[in-house]
């Protein structure tokens, strides 16, 4: 079975098949730096950091972007309230947001293009679409002719007519028709570059369709994002570069749901919010990973205390689990890399199905089950085989259980309380677990 997942261009569920063999380019919007990433905004850093993985467990060749938006009137609004400048706001909430990245677990993407690095590559951009009739410039302000792209809202499933009426849409005396969408923004405050249509800044809009195919050139294999993008972001992506690439800027495109403070949205405006930055520990950052990843990805996920420590408690079965079995291979030194194929198989099966997640945690439940039967009959190969297979599926979805091996002072005292367990001793039995529970080992 190849992999299959949904394609929000065309609605539907269609196998994947890269332009280009074995090489993917995939491109995630990534954030604007002017405050912390709640738990929310962490759901598509989570999901795109898995589905780079798993592709690269099926042996693609991945080549993963997410840019920073360093440029944008919150942090032009949050640099005049702290006195500070634009760079020095993005630079500070930039650092922050890979600290946050780095407590749930996911890696840099190969490619961070910044929107301030590519402020040229746009000023030619919007020229061009000005050049073909696609755009036009009113008072230092330059809008995009949404009338002229015949099949816009193919991504979001909305037609003009219903656009136009919708209560999202902005009134800009500066516009032609109420749908049109900024490329560039005269400002008399805050950073701004000089440009043939005068003093300004590029729309939001624009910035992610230069970058790229600057950095890609033709259309992409994968551009995702969260579910709120959709509309008008993406859809005003795919307009541009339908314009002057005549293509809808990428083959596939993907969109995880929200996740909702106990069935609320959250917003930082309205102060409704977890910051990834508060989680407590590397482990609450895992128990996060856990909860996301086993949600199906195009739902919205109502976050609440109730459901946090559901997946704790998974979480320390796991790793307690894990742990034990490691400690017994420890102790008889057993070394391997086999595999147990029939459920690699069947985790593969339930991934290339769309990302069906929630049998892939019965699978790993299952195989739980299995690792603590076999640490307890001590069939050390079988185990050997649970175990590696474990640990493979937890690292492809990126899970960490944080498992360090064993001094051999620790590894003497583990062999000691086993064996006066096993004569019963358990006066010794006992002195050596004490030493155990101190180590956190037990």
């Amino acid at each position: 079975m190849a992999l299959r997942f949904y394609n929000s261009l065309t609605n539907k569920i269609e196998e994947f098949v890269p332009q280009k063999g074995k090489k993917v380019n995939m491109y995630v919007c990534g954030p604007t730096v002017y405050n912390y990433i709640h738990i929310g905004n962490a759901r598509p850093v989570i999901f795109y950091d898995m589905m780079k993985r798993y592709l690269e467990f099926l042996g693609y060749d991945v080549t993963y972007a997410s840019n920073i938006t360093d440029v944008d009137d919150k942090i032009i609004n949050k640099a005049i309230a702290e006195g500070k400048s634009e760079e020095e706001v993005a630079k500070f909430f930039e650092e922050q947001y890979w600290n946050s990245v780095e407590m749930v677990g996911s890696k840099k993407p190969d490619l961070i293009p910044h929107a301030t690095q590519y402020i040229p590559e746009m000023i030619n951009f919007i020229n061009d679409l000005i050049h073909e009739g696609y755009a036009y410039g009113n008072d230092g302000d330059v809008f995009f002719r949404v009338g002229k792209i015949k099949d816009y809202g193919c991504l979001s499933n909305q037609v003009s007519d219903d656009l136009e009426s919708g209560a999202r849409i902005a009134v800009n005396d500066k516009k032609e028709s109420p749908l049109d969408f900024a490329l560039w923004k005269k400002t008399d405050k805050g950073i701004k570059w000089d440009s043939p249509f005068g003093a300004g800044r590029p729309g939001w809009h624009t910035e992610c369709v230069c970058m790229n195919h600057k950095l890609f050139g033709d259309t992409i294999d994968i551009h995702g994002g969260g579910m709120d993008l959709k509309f008008p972001h993406h859809e005003n992506e795919i307009a541009q570069s339908e314009a002057l690439y005549h293509n809808h800027l990428a083959k596939y495109w993907l969109h995880v749901g929200r996740l909702d403070l106990q069935g609320e949205k959250m917003s930082k405006s309205l102060g409704n919010v977890i910051f990834v930055k508060d989680l407590e520990s590397k482990k609450d950052g895992m128990i996060l990973r856990s909860l996301i990843l086993f949600s199906p990805y195009r739902s919205i996920i109502s976050y609440s205390e109730d459901l946090k420590n559901q997946y704790a408690k998974e979480y320390d079965k796991w790793q307690r689990a894990y742990k034990q079995a490691l400690y017994t291979l420890q102790y008889n030194d057993i070394n391997g890399d086999n595999l147990n194929d029939a459920e690699i198989n069947k985790f593969k099966e339930f991934m290339d199905d769309d990302f069906n997640v929630q049998n892939v945690l019965t699978l790993i439940t299952d195989i739980v089950k299995q690792v603590n039967v076999l640490t307890r009959s001590k069939d050390y190969q079988n185990l050997l085989v649970e175990l590696n297979t474990f640990k493979k599926i937890l690292d492809v979805l990126g899970i960490n259980l944080f498992i360090e091996k064993m001094t051999e002072e620790q590894l003497d005292s583990y062999k000691k309380w086993q064996d006066a367990r096993n004569n019963k001793d358990f006066d010794t039995a006992d002195i050596y677990r004490a030493k155990l529970v101190e180590w956190n080992i037990l």
